[in-house]
């Protein structure tokens, strides 16, 4: 799940809301590992077993979601259109979808201090700060720290079904399918992909 600031919001707003998700994915069983975006963001991983199909992973991953905004609802959202998602922190659903693309663990950014998408621990979180791991920087840390995710597959990865009792609990009170990336063809049971706004006016 990549947790993306949104205008007004910053990194320090992304920490707690990765904290929360923790939680969250630890109910449904899920042990979950942490890395900076490489730039103002977080990127939440939680290893599974390879028994689900993209589409069952992509409604596990809304309903994690969907709970960790009814916990913080001023604070998250996964509302995918950015006109309604306010200063808040954005839960990206759409990371979870067949041949999606997301910067790679170690891998530098395309800004001006050279970045790079770092792995780091949940203990870390609290004081870390994106802009220190950097092109220069990464190796020695990786040479006294170590990786942080060198046991991220040492043991089998976890099931995503209690999340999908979330998805099916979600379905019956009203929330079904969200919009896929608009590169995607329509899918079932998505909602419209023209933007609220613009919906109105065409009414």
């Amino acid at each position: 799940i990549d947790l993306d600031p949104q205008p007004g919001t910053d990194f320090d707003d992304a920490v707690p809301a990765a904290l929360a998700l923790k939680d969250v994915l630890a109910e449904a069983g899920l042990d979950c590992f942490i890395k900076t975006s490489g730039n103002r963001g977080l990127h939440v991983y939680a290893p599974i077993g390879p028994t689900r199909e993209f589409l069952d992973v992509r409604h596990a991953v809304i309903a994690a979601a969907r709970e960790l905004e009814r916990r913080m609802p001023e604070k998250v959202t996964t509302a995918w259109w950015k006109e309604e998602r306010g200063e808040r922190v954005f839960l990206d659903f759409n990371q979870a979808n067949r041949d999606r693309t997301i910067a790679g663990a170690y891998s530098p950014r395309a800004l001006a201090h050279a970045p790079v998408s770092c792995p780091i621990t949940w203990d870390e979180l609290g004081s870390a700060d994106p802009k220190n791991f950097t092109i220069l920087t990464v190796p020695e840390r990786l040479k006294t720290v170590g990786d942080p995710w060198a046991d991220m597959n040492a043991t089998p990865g976890g099931t995503i079904d209690v999340l999908l009792e979330w998805w099916e609990r979600d379905l019956k009170a009203g929330l079904g399918e969200l919009p896929f990336p608009p590169d995607y063809p329509k899918m079932p049971g998505e909602p419209s992909r023209v933007q609220p706004s613009r919906a109105r006016k065409q009414d």
